[in-house]
């Protein structure tokens, strides 16, 4: 076990109504999804984001989250027949 067997967090996808943007509400969840985590000892917490607007990528370094820390993979199940 690694890290001393604590916990890690992963935020995936993370998406605001549109009626809602730019209000600081996105940041806020984000906010509270890190501090939920530190007070769990988490040791790290990824996100995955599709995304590849440069705006939305600053806005999670923005919120703390540092790019090109590490390369993710996803592996998705084969179509059931």
């Amino acid at each position: 076990m690694t890290r001393g067997a604590r916990p890690y967090g992963i935020i995936e996808n993370v998406v605001t109504h549109p009626d809602y943007r730019q209000q600081g509400l996105g940041r806020q969840v984000l906010h509270y999804a890190l501090a939920l985590a530190w007070q769990q000892r988490c040791y790290k917490v990824m996100l995955l984001s599709g995304s590849k607007r440069e705006e939305t990528l600053h806005f999670y370094e923005n919120v703390g989250f540092k790019r090109g820390v590490k390369t993710g993979f996803v592996a998705l199940p084969p179509e059931e027949l």
